[in-house]
């Protein structure tokens, strides 16, 4: 594979992308730092095909980078793959206002045909290649400059040996007849929805308990607030108020400006500062929330109880089984939070729905309906079915055992002999 030199001219990138253009795919990674920015700083783009790879330093001066981002969204001939890519197509979206398409991401892909929940890149490339990848220029300074020849190799490697895995991987995809069961989850990873960034949604990041309009309609205006005062400084969201400060205010909110010297993650100088005069103004101009805007419920079905939290530890195990026996990520089959609400006799889940009803949901259903049991066959746990008639006897058993409770018919000498006179 011809690797290139640093790529840091308009014409060198325009020469490299009208080559990439009539690829089948390009493998991409970025570089960036966001430690003390809202916003990612990207400071490097990696790009390879099976032929030559290059990376591109988006900070040079007066450099050009539409042939690129023409490439990565607009050209839908072109795959684009990634390794657990959701940072990098946040990045692209801020620039470009578009997500990569079509997308593939190896990561994703590698929970299909094996037990992988989330596989680093170091080792998915020991595992395809027995390559030991040389993490040492891994927590480093990608925005000073000059980078170093170890730094630009280090980043190169995180598309060049990409684009030797990907055809591997996609053989056995193939192969295995999986490739479909991948295709909602590439969507997902390259809806806008996912990296839109409105303020008036911000609320939906932050863990608050309960459907309170009040409180909600508090914590949707601070952090709209807290949103578009990190933006302006360009600084992360938590310098400017932890998650858990923004919820607790929200839920008990100070009265007048100088209470906010009492709230635990505020300074003092709330009290009387400019900040935390917005902070007030956001408080005081919050509405409740409408019924249009409250968050949707759970879905709910009876309460578990210890009878239903035992079927969802079977369910599980069932899950953790099945993984094993067809050797793709339980992650990817389903959720342990759908598990307990199928438990709870909700029947409206992504398991019961196209391959996963096939692979797991299927079985799932028919455990929670008496049909499955586990058996242990050479010192393996294994599923098994269960006739419709053991389970209409075992149904008849537990009623009778129900009936002989409730009617026993022999003395009662808990009880005096009626009183006559």
């Amino acid at each position: 594979m011809k690797i290139h030199p640093l790529i840091t001219t308009s014409a060198a990138l325009a020469d490299l992308c009208s080559r990439l253009a009539k690829s089948d795919f390009v493998c991409v990674d970025t570089e960036f730092m966001r430690e003390n920015t809202f916003w990612p700083e990207l400071c490097l783009i990696q790009i390879a095909n099976d032929e030559e790879a290059a990376a591109v330093d988006p900070l040079a001066r007066d450099l050009d980078m539409k042939p690129l981002m023409d490439l990565l969204v607009n050209n839908e001939d072109v795959l684009k793959i990634f390794h657990a890519g959701g940072q990098d197509v946040e990045i692209i979206y801020n620039i470009t206002g578009k997500t990569p398409h079509p997308i593939f991401d190896t990561q994703i892909a590698m929970m299909a045909v094996s037990q992988s929940e989330q596989i680093g890149y170091s080792n998915l490339v020991e595992s395809w290649l027995g390559t030991v990848v040389d993490k040492g220029a891994r927590f480093t300074d990608w925005s000073r400059r000059p980078l170093t020849e170890r730094q630009i190799d280090y980043a190169i490697g995180d598309v060049t040996y990409l684009s030797t895995i990907f055809p591997k991987l996609l053989k056995r995809l193939i192969k295995t007849g999986r490739g479909a069961w991948l295709n909602i989850e590439m969507e997902k990873l390259a809806d806008p929805a996912n990296y839109r960034n409105d303020p008036n949604q911000a609320w939906q990041r932050i863990k608050a308990s309960g459907r309170n309009p009040a409180m909600l309609g508090r914590l949707k205006a601070l952090a709209h607030w807290r949103e578009l005062e990190a933006q302006d400084k360009n600084i992360p969201r938590g310098r400017i108020a932890r998650d858990e400060t923004v919820a607790d205010i929200a839920s008990h909110p100070p009265k007048v400006q100088a209470d906010l010297a009492k709230v635990r993650g505020l300074s003092a100088g709330w009290k009387d500062n400019e900040i935390g005069r917005r902070m007030m103004a956001a408080l005081d101009n919050a509405k409740p929330m409408t019924d249009a805007e409250l968050p949707p419920r759970t879905p709910r079905g009876a309460p578990l109880g210890k009878e239903g939290a035992l079927v969802a530890d079977l369910l599980k195990l069932l899950l953790k089984i099945r993984s094993r026996e067809i050797d793709a990520a339980a992650r990817l089959l389903a959720r342990s939070e759908d598990l307990e609400l199928l438990a709870a006799g909700v029947r409206e889940l992504p398991l019961l729905q196209g391959w996963r009803y096939e692979q797991f949901g299927k079985d799932a259903l028919d455990l929670v309906e008496g049909k499955m049991a586990f058996a242990v066959v050479n010192g393996r746990l294994k599923m098994t079915h269960v006739d419709d008639a053991d389970v209409a006897e075992a149904a008849a058993s537990d009623t009778a055992s129900d009936d002989a409770v409730l009617d026993d018919s022999g003395p009662d000498d808990s009880m005096p002999d009626a009183v006559t006179d």
